[in-house]
């Protein structure tokens, strides 16, 4: 039976799955939730109400959410070495990108990039509260600011003159990286050279498989910046 993806198609989140099913050549039926994360079905299968959601019938509550984790359970199922190294000490690195990407890296352009995309901040964060005008774009300067060294620690340390994090190959860990700097382009952000030199490679080497869900992501942010 093919794996059931449900994602929203302007999501980098969602982008990093779509990438990966395709680049794997995994059998799967994609379906737009686009609206409808909040209907009771959809609850009672995912509570946290996130996508990319995966249901399949052998996870233990038959559903699974969350990008990284949606990437290593399929790696590990369907043997996808190339993309998800077996062995312990490569794929700790794919490991620490990951979670860099998702604790560190994507909180900061989230608060840099949700503003302009029209996405809501989370409770808590000044773009979120009572906060002015003034105050709110602050804090987005503030978040686009602390990118730089974020994205340097990928280009010296997870790259250190290799392709892709993975080496001479992308790995989950390159697909989330580049599906997050996509967003990068509604700031118009000063882009350094290695970055534009990695996200070209990645549509080179992946093609189609990264292209197609790429265009969705990359029209939702012209029609952004259209407005």
């Amino acid at each position: 039976m093919s794996i059931q993806l449900k994602v929203i198609k302007p999501s980098v989140n969602n982008m990093s799955v779509r990438v990966f099913v395709r680049a794997a050549g995994l059998d799967f039926e994609e379906h737009d939730v686009y609206g409808k994360t909040r209907d009771a079905d959809f609850l009672e299968r995912n509570p946290a109400h996130l996508t990319p959601q995966i249901e399949e019938a052998g996870l233990p509550k038959g559903t699974l959410w969350e990008s990284c984790a949606i990437m290593q359970y399929l790696s590990n199922k369907h043997g996808l070495s190339d993309l998800y190294p077996t062995d312990p000490a490569r794929r700790a690195m794919i490991d620490s990108a990951m979670f860099y990407i998702i604790g560190t890296l994507y909180p900061h352009l989230a608060r840099a990039t949700y503003p302009s995309l029209g996405f809501p901040l989370y409770a808590g964060e000044v773009g979120a509260s009572e906060a002015d005008d003034a105050a709110k774009q602050a804090a987005a300067k503030a978040a686009e600011a602390a990118l730089a060294e974020q994205l340097e620690v990928f280009h010296k340390f997870y790259m250190d003159g290799q392709s892709f994090i993975g080496g001479d190959k992308p790995s989950i860990a390159d697909i989330r990286l580049a599906a997050t700097l996509e967003f990068l382009a509604v700031i118009d952000y000063p882009t350094p050279a290695w970055v534009k030199d990695f996200l070209a490679a990645m549509e080179k080497t992946l093609g189609n498989a990264y292209a197609e869900p790429a265009g969705d992501v990359r029209g939702y942010i012209q029609y952004v910046k259209s407005q």
